[in-house]
């Protein structure tokens, strides 16, 4: 039996939260005003379970399955339970049993899903409620597997080429932290009054304002990790960061191209499987992870809206270059815009993993070169002064 949260007040007006048991909302409602509570809402519970999201490549797996069942000519809520049956991913196959039993009881595939957003995107079930409305079902939940995949593999290339120099610069630090705050002040006894080169002298200092002040660091880090995460919140400090990085050399494209490729896919396979335009764009606009994109489709919905073109507002937003904006206007043109759209997200995809690529190719010697310059110069700063005292011997 389903699980409701509840807010209400009690007789004496004082608001009161919990859980109740129920098979419907209605039920609910009835059993709370039996009990003396006035409800002011009533939410389906949000278990600890359903509140971590599920991996993106098991999703598209799943997906792809119920299609399948689907076009074998299995009906919909028993497919659902045969995916809920599941043994090697219990946490979406609680999910999908929980799917099955708000299907079951009359409500639509698409609204069963939306009751649990940490596991099912606004791209999947504005997909899924198309593919219902237009009686294509099994062919959307088949694309929606693809489209998921799709990001999963983008999504791991980054990671995956990102990962070796994330590696390579946190052993360095760490080395170099542990270095200054546990091998480097040995010395400072041993080399006494003498007089010492500057390269020791920095040293010295640096180790010693690491090892005096380091709970201060420490405190500045995480100030500075809440104040990046209260920025994030802020529109318009996401804007001008947005802006920054796309000055940056190499980085800023990168970062524009792998936006733009997130757009189209999205907005793309959108309006493949029926969404209406106003409606794709509000939805990608929401799943863009780009504040300049974000503000640059909100722009382009306006447009459209007034009968004008897409891509003249996304020209002026400076992500997109102008051999995608031909291409986008083409597609408008020729009434392909979908197609075209899906065609420049493989485009973009590639053109992002060769500039990954690249930039790690250059980025990987660029940190070797680094620590070992690191590791010489604090060499070099200790072994200086114990060749002036050989030399004095």
């Amino acid at each position: 039996m389903p699980t409701f949260a509840y807010i209400a007040r009690d007789a004496s007006g004082r608001r009161v939260r919990g859980n109740a048991d129920g098979n419907t909302e209605q039920s609910v409602l009835t059993d709370l005003s039996t009990r003396g509570l006035t409800p002011i809402r009533v939410t389906p519970a949000r278990t600890a379970r359903n509140r971590k999201r599920v991996s993106t490549r098991i999703l598209a797996r799943s997906y792809v399955q119920l299609s399948e069942l689907l076009r074998a000519g299995v009906p919909l809520l028993r497919s659902l339970r045969l995916l809920a049956r599941g043994k090697s991913h219990p946490q979406l196959a609680a999910i999908w049993a929980e799917v099955a039993e708000s299907v079951s009881r009359g409500e639509r595939f698409s609204d069963s899903m939306a009751a649990h957003p940490h596991a099912f995107g606004e791209v999947h079930i504005a997909m899924v409620r198309a593919g219902e409305r237009g009686a294509f079902l099994e062919s959307v939940l088949a694309r929606l597997g693809a489209f998921l995949d799709n990001q999963a593999e983008l999504r791991a290339k980054i990671i995956g080429n990102l990962l070796y120099p994330v590696v390579l610069l946190t052993v360095a630090l760490g080395v170099i932290v542990g270095a200054l705050i546990f091998f480097v002040p040995k010395f400072k006894d041993l080399f006494g009054d003498m007089e010492l080169p500057l390269s020791t002298r920095l040293l010295l200092g640096t180790s010693a304002l690491v090892v005096a002040w380091w709970p201060l660091m420490v405190a500045f880090v995480v100030a500075l990790a809440i104040a990046v995460q209260v920025a994030r919140k802020k529109e318009s400090l996401r804007l001008n960061i947005a802006r920054r990085f796309l000055r940056l050399p190499k980085v800023g494209g990168l970062f524009a191209s792998l936006a733009v490729a997130r757009f189209a896919r999205i907005l793309g396979t959108l309006l493949e499987n029926g969404i209406p335009m106003i409606s794709a764009l509000e939805i990608a606009r929401d799943a863009a992870g780009n504040a300049l994109m974000a503000r640059a489709i909100t722009e382009a919905a306006e447009s459209v809206r007034q009968g004008e073109q897409l891509s003249t507002p996304l020209a002026q937003s400076g992500l997109f270059e102008e051999d995608v904006i031909e291409m986008i206007t083409v597609g408008e043109s020729a009434n392909s815009l979908p197609s075209v759209l899906v065609s420049l997200a493989d485009t973009m995809e590639r053109r992002v993993d060769r500039a990954c690529t690249a930039l790690l190719k250059l980025m990987e010697p660029a940190l070797l070169l680094g620590l070992a310059g690191l590791v010489f110069f604090i060499f070099l700063a200790l072994v200086l002064p114990m060749m002036q005292m050989s030399s004095q011997l």
